[in-house]
Parts: structure tokens; C-alpha cells; sequence
């Protein structure tokens, strides 16, 4: 196939590699700014949860990942492992890429024992479709809502028996 994934000198990737952010990137800032906008408020980079999620809504239980497709493996059997095997160094991005995704699994089900909700949303969904980002964001709150109310009723009707 002759098709190479990389055409940049070690230099240049080394510089693009460096400018690489692991906080406030570009689509966690335009999430927050529309979760903002909507009247919502949150904790960044919440260090008392397992994985320090990019945006948790603490009074919700919500914690909320922005992943990159590159890092966090988007298509991975399908497109991008194949594309790395065919790149530069794959063994070290194949089994990067991999141990990124078990670790999200791991975080996942950390988060779900404690009773949190997780949403993770893709990089180019949130550049691309951020007001559909934040109604999936507001359908889960609606769904915890909804969950509380019923049970506060049933609550409700059981100290209703004692009376």
C-alpha cells in the first residue's frame, strides 16, 4: 500500500506532540461555555473523582470526559489500529491507544459503583454538534430528575401508611 501515517520530521512531531494539552483543550472550554450558557454549573477536572473527569455536575452525580478519537481509540478495530500498524513506531501507540481504552473501561465501572453517571463525548462531536452534546447532557439530568421524584413519592406513600 506504500501509505504512510506520518510525514512530519522528529522535530515537528515533537512539537506537536509537546502542544498537546491534557486540561482546558478547545472542546472542553466550548462544552463548558455551552453548559454555561445553559444555566448549568460544574467542577473541571474534579480530582476527587476516580479519573478526574474533564466537567462533573456534582449536584447531578454527572461526570462528563471529552476524548480525543486519536488517544481514546474512535474506531479502533476499524480504522485507527489499522492505521497505526502502518505507521511510525506502532507497537508503542498500539498498546498506548489500548491501555487508554482499558483504563476508561476501569474508570467507567469505578464511577458507576459510586453512583455516578458517565458521559463520554467524542472530540469532533462536541466541535461539530455542541448543542447535541449538551441534550445528551440535559436528557440525563431530565432521567435523574424523573428517578428522584419517584422516589420521593414512594417515599411519601410509605410514611403516608403510618399516619
Amino acid at each position: 500500500m506504500g501509505w504512510k501515517m506520518d510525514d512530519l520530521t522528529k522535530e515537528q512531531r515533537h512539537k506537536a506532540m509537546t502542544s498537546i494539552r491534557s486540561k482546558d483543550t478547545g472542546i472542553e472550554v466550548k462544552l463548558r461555555k455551552a453548559l454555561w450558557h445553559s444555566g448549568y454549573r460544574y467542577r473541571k477536572n474534579y480530582a476527587a473523582l476516580p479519573g478526574k473527569p474533564d466537567i462533573v455536575l456534582t449536584k447531578y452525580k454527572i461526570a462528563i470526559f471529552c476524548d480525543s478519537e486519536f488517544f481514546h481509540g474512535k474506531d479502533w478495530y476499524t480504522v485507527l489500529r489499522p492505521r497505526i500498524r502502518q505507521g511510525v513506531n506502532p507497537e508503542y501507540w498500539e498498546k498506548k491507544i489500548s491501555r487508554n481504552m482499558e483504563r476508561d473501561n476501569e474508570i467507567n465501572q469505578r464511577l458507576n459503583f459510586l453512583g455516578w453517571t458517565v458521559i463520554r463525548l467524542w472530540g469532533k462531536e462536541i466541535s461539530k454538534n455542541t448543542e447535541e452534546c449538551v441534550a445528551i447532557i440535559k436528557d440525563c439530568i431530565f432521567e435523574q430528575k424523573v428517578n428522584n421524584t419517584d422516589s420521593l413519592f414512594e417515599a411519601t406513600e410509605f410514611f403516608d401508611d403510618f399516619e
